[in-house]
Formats: structure tokens, sequence, C-alpha cells
């Protein structure tokens, strides 16, 4: 990988593990939050000394492993820590039916309307009943007999326990109840199984198709199968007729990037191509948020 593994205003699930060995160098456990800022910075810094590393006060390789004692976290793991930013999401969000999907919950997004939300909720009830009943309470027969019905009946009650003007909220105490389940480390790992069948694998096929070989290159087709659903046929073929045979890679990730875009739904136009332009330049602003894909661990190195 590259020069760093989190850095400077990265943030999510990678940064949280990290600063969870700060605090033995001095990190406060408020500070444990999931944000890379001024503080981790300082205690990144005071713990390299420590160690006998140079105190840049980002986390490289050599830091990350003194440290936590783990070795690099893979390519999946930093790009889904950008694209769980992006969305917004952590293991255990839920929200309600703002888009027409149901429910939305879970690190990337997960939808009722397309049964991932119900297919992991039965992947852990065959795992350990008490994943599900330890998390939903009182209300996981209901939970069951829910995922039974016909999808139309499923969206008609995600509708009704849909909150707030834009329907994003989800009522509680279903709300809790999808955090709680969630958070459970073994639900967790079901999710990072779903997320490297259903999206990291099908990238990785995108990505050899377009001759994408840096790491920046695979976490833009990652967070396009995420966000988009994969490269519809109109942005292959808008892709291909535009696309130079030997053009350097950057140039095929800002074309990609940029058909993607072109071809999204006119509401969600503006924000995929925030996302993928600046996935694909390694620099950009997001939501009003600046980012360094290098500080993601994610840059040109090969993937």
């Amino acid at each position: 990988m590259g020069a760093l593994v989190v850095g400077q205003g990265a943030r999510g699930a990678l940064v949280r593990r990290l600063q969870r060995r700060l605090v033995d160098y001095g990190l406060r456990s408020a500070g444990v939050d999931g944000i890379f800022g001024a503080e981790t910075t300082a205690a990144v810094r005071d713990a390299q000394t420590q160690r006998g590393l140079t105190g840049t006060g980002q986390a490289d390789p050599a830091t990350w492993t003194a440290l936590t004692g783990e070795p690099v976290p893979p390519l999946l793991d930093r790009a889904l820590q950008l694209t769980a930013a992006f969305e917004g999401h952590g293991f255990g969000l839920a929200k309600g039916n703002f888009d027409g999907a149901g429910i939305t919950w879970g690190i990337i997004g997960f939808t009722l309307r397309h049964g991932e939300v119900g297919q992991i909720i039965q992947e852990a009830w065959q795992q350990d009943p008490a994943l599900v009943r330890n998390a939903f309470d009182a209300e996981t027969d209901e939970l069951l007999r829910l995922l039974a019905l016909p999808m139309p009946d499923q969206l008609s009650w995600a509708d009704q326990h849909s909150i707030g003007s834009s329907r994003a909220g989800l009522a509680e105490p279903w709300r809790t109840h999808f955090q709680a389940f969630g958070d459970q480390g073994a639900v967790q790992a079901i999710q990072l199984r779903h997320v490297a069948r259903n999206y990291f694998q099908p990238a990785s096929a995108t990505a050899a198709r377009y001759g994408l070989k840096a790491e920046l290159g695979l976490a833009l087709c990652f967070d396009i199968h995420v966000q988009d659903g994969g490269v519809s046929p109109r942005a292959d073929a808008a892709i291909g007729a535009q696309l130079a045979p030997d053009s350097p890679e950057l140039d095929r990730r800002v074309l990609i990037a940029k058909c993607v875009a072109a071809l999204a739904r006119p509401e969600y136009r503006a924000d995929v191509a925030a996302r993928k332009t600046t996935i694909a330049s390694g620099t950009g602003s997001v939501h009003g948020v600046a980012y360094t894909l290098a500080n993601w661990g994610l840059d040109e190195t090969p993937a």
C-alpha cells in the first residue's frame, strides 16, 4: 500500500481501531470518535516518539502495526471506510423509507427493497438466534413475520414506521433495535461478507475491464457498485466511445467518473459526480467536506 494507512481528515472504523490503542498513549476516551483530527494527530505523534518511530502524527504502515499489533488493513477495508463516510452510515444506523427502499441500514446502506436487510437478519438468525433476539427484544417475532411477507407489504410496513417530513427517520423502538443489531461483532462480520461478495468482488472485475490497476481505481469501482449498482450499459457505452487505448490511468478514472455521474438519476447526479471525481483524482470535496484520499490509505499504489 501507499505511505499512510490513515491520517489527518480520515474518518471511520479504521480510525476508531487506531484510537482505541492510542488511549494507552494518552488519548482521552472521549477522543475515540472515529475522526482523525488534531487530538488524534498529537496522540499518534506522542506514541511514535515513545516507540522510536518518526513523529509525523500520521499512521503509516509501520506505525499502524506497532501501535495496533495488526497487519495493515486490506484495500477492501480502506475503500469501505471511504464509501461508508460518503454514505454517512455505520454498522448500526437505520433510516426510514425516504427513497422508496423501505429501510436503509448498515455499513453501506443495505436496503429492505433489495432484500439485503432481510438476508443479513436471516443469516444472523441461522448463525445464532440470540443475535437477533438480543437486539430486537420483544419485537423479534414481529420482525420475523415481516420478513416472510411479500415485498410490497414489507415496504408498506417500513413506510408506516418512517417519521419526519422527509421520511428519513425510523420510529422507535426500531431505530434502537437496528443500532443494537449492527453493534454486534458477529453481525458486523456478516455485513462485511456481504460487502466483499456483492460489491468488492464485482468492483474488482469492473476495474480489470477498464484497465484500472491502482488502489484509487478499485476504490472508484467499489463506490460505483455501492452507490450506483455498477456501471450501467449506457455509461459503459459512453466510456467505451471515449476511452483512448493507451490513456494514463488517471484519465481513465476521470472519464469513468464523469460518464457514470452524467447518467445518474438527476436528483443524485451532483452527489455522484462529487464522489466519483474525488476518488478518481484523489482529492475533492463531498457534502462540503474536503478529502485527501492519501490520508485514507488510498493512492496510486498498485492494488
